[in-house]
């Protein structure tokens, strides 16, 4: 008799065991659910810069593969600047993670012209053309410094490019609340309209070298003041451009780029870190 209910007593605990294990697993496998993070198809070219604007500053960032150049913009937290560091690269994934934690995954593939050379996953990031960051920077404040600023006379004098009756000009070079302000002068001495096609700023390497992602930063402005689209003919435009605060590495410049539409008329600037930190106070 005492040996029934040794048997029984084992098979009773061994139902209970089973049940536990069984509710467990059960549990863990409700606990573990696994959800799947869509790719975004994004294509990159070895002449053009992607800008990818994250509602919040990036954490991480990860790349598939060293064809793939990827970096922070400068003095900004929540834009990533991303080229092809080879042409015809192979397929490949690009993955970054923000302070809010939230992951981004792409999938990159070669183009020589993306359609899209500026995604944003953040609202209101750019308003008619004038780029904000969420560094901080007030836009009312840098709308009236650059509007100040425009009226500002010619403080700089030797850097200009002339070119086919146009001339690009840096008149003035200006610092406030940690924001550079660059006064820009287009002059069109011809009967054609220029047309703008792009204004950029780089920091590039003096000697050309093997090329890697830190021999050419581009540079991102918060904000534009002025009509940045077109110079008529016979006249003259005046441009702001605000930059969060920077110097300029040994062995590297400032090359500031206006390229025309559909034009040859292409003007440039060189601009040492000599000239960048004797930037006048704008009061």
């Amino acid at each position: 008799m005492c040996m029934k209910k040794s048997i029984a007593g084992a098979v009773a605990a061994v139902s209970v065991l089973l049940f536990t294990i069984t509710t467990h697993s059960q549990n863990t496998s409700v606990q573990y659910k696994t959800t799947i993070v869509p790719s975004y198809p994004l294509s990159l070219a070895y002449n053009k810069t992607t800008n990818l604007v994250f509602p919040y500053a990036i954490k991480s960032v990860d790349r598939g593969s060293r064809d793939v150049l990827a970096q922070k913009a400068k003095g900004v937290e929540n834009i990533l600047l991303v080229k092809a560091g080879r042409e015809n690269f192979a397929e490949t994934n690009l993955s970054v993670i923000t302070t809010d934690g939230k992951l981004y995954s792409f999938l990159l593939n070669y183009s020589v012209n993306p359609v899209l050379l500026t995604i944003s996953f953040a609202k209101d990031t750019a308003v008619d053309g004038r780029y904000t960051s969420q560094s901080g920077s007030n836009e009312a404040e840098m709308e009236f410094t650059a509007e100040k600023i425009s009226r500002e006379k010619r403080m700089l004098h030797g850097i200009k490019h002339k070119k086919f009756e146009m001339r690009l000009r840096l008149n003035g070079l200006y610092i406030k609340s940690d924001v550079l302000y660059f006064q820009l002068e287009v002059r069109n001495n011809s009967n054609l309209t220029y047309d703008v096609d792009m204004l950029r700023l780089f920091i590039r390497d003096q000697k050309k070298a093997e090329r890697t992602a830190s021999q050419e930063i581009e540079l991102l402005p918060l904000y534009a003041y002025g009509d940045t689209s077109s110079v008529k003919p016979q006249s003259t435009s005046v441009v702001v451009f605000a930059f969060p605060k920077f110097t300029i590495p040994d062995k590297k410049y400032l090359l500031i780029q206006l390229m025309e539409k559909d034009g040859g008329r292409h003007l440039h600037l060189d601009v040492g870190n000599r000239m960048i930190v004797k930037a006048k106070p704008s009061e």
